[in-house]
């Protein structure tokens, strides 16, 4: 199923990502996860295109969540991927079923190893898979704008364009104050963007990935979200209910305000993902 038909039904609905192991790693702990991930019942799982994996990797990983019947995302980037070899992953993803893509520029590999040069941004890797098959095309943006862009319009300017380019959705990095959110759709709007927008949440259970989180994506630690981490951060089991509780709330608030559509940055931990599941389940009508 095309993601877009899951996004335009208007009800609340939850998605997971995860990431395939490193190229010299074995798929079997991905699908493990992937098999536990499949019984929370997601309205879709998203699988990663990461540094020292391979594109071989993404699409088989995408095969194991499809074997469950619940639609995947491949991830596919610039920097992994020429024109070569776009055209041989979005043969074998439409010849096992997956109708969904999610088109990335990618982070180029920090120990300096080549990467493709035949996309120069996000928005031409969409016009060029656009072109050359029928997928439900999905694309990235910052709420905080891209740690990139000279400003906030500049950052709306280039998701118009992937929007142009015949992006179908676009999925947040994770955000931890839903005031960002909102105010960054209102910005979207105004600009003509008006292809849905999935809220993404990373559950923040560990006080290794606050300060990592932020790096990554260039968002802002709201006060609140500091207090929670400085206070809890030392006690591993307090910091993981903590976090939960903090990433419930943001959706439950996200849902109330009429966004329908979250997604959940698992970093590969089912048991996270079923606390979150297990809050929402009247929520989402799945009990899990």
């Amino acid at each position: 199923m095309k993601i877009s038909k899951i996004l335009d039904r208007g009800t609340p609905s939850v998605s997971f990502e995860i990431f395939p192991p490193k190229a010299w790693q074995s798929l079997d702990e991905t699908k493990r996860v992937i098999e536990k991930l499949a019984s929370l019942s997601p309205s879709y799982i998203s699988v990663t295109c990461r540094a020292g994996s391979t594109v071989d990797y993404t699409l088989e990983a995408a095969k194991s969540v499809q074997s469950y019947g619940i639609p995947a995302l491949a991830h596919l980037t610039c920097f992994s991927s020429g024109k070569s070899d776009v055209d041989r992953l979005c043969e074998k993803l439409a010849e096992n079923g997956i109708e969904n893509v999610l088109a990335l520029r990618g982070d180029r590999p920090a120990d300096g190893s080549p990467v493709a040069e035949d996309f120069a941004h996000a928005s031409d890797l969409i016009a060029y898979i656009r072109q050359n098959g029928d997928f439900c095309l999905g694309a990235a943006c910052y709420p905080d704008s891209h740690p990139e862009s000279a400003s906030y319009d500049e950052d709306i300017r280039f998701l118009k364009m992937k929007q142009d380019a015949g992006a179908d959705f676009l999925t947040t990095q994770m955000f931890f104050d839903n005031n960002l959110y909102y105010a960054f759709r209102y910005r979207m709007l105004r600009a003509g963007v008006t292809v849905h927008v999935v809220a993404g949440i990373m559950p923040v259970i560990n006080a290794r990935q606050v300060e990592r989180s932020a790096q990554l994506s260039g968002t802002l630690l709201p006060a609140r979200f500091r207090a929670i981490a400085d206070r809890f951060g030392s006690d591993e089991r307090a910091i993981r209910q903590a976090g939960i509780a903090y990433a419930t709330e943001q959706i439950v608030d996200l849902f109330a305000n009429g966004v329908n559509n979250v997604h959940i940055y698992t970093m590969n931990r089912p048991e996270t993902a079923a606390a979150i599941m297990s809050n929402l389940s009247d929520i989402v009508g799945k009990r899990i």
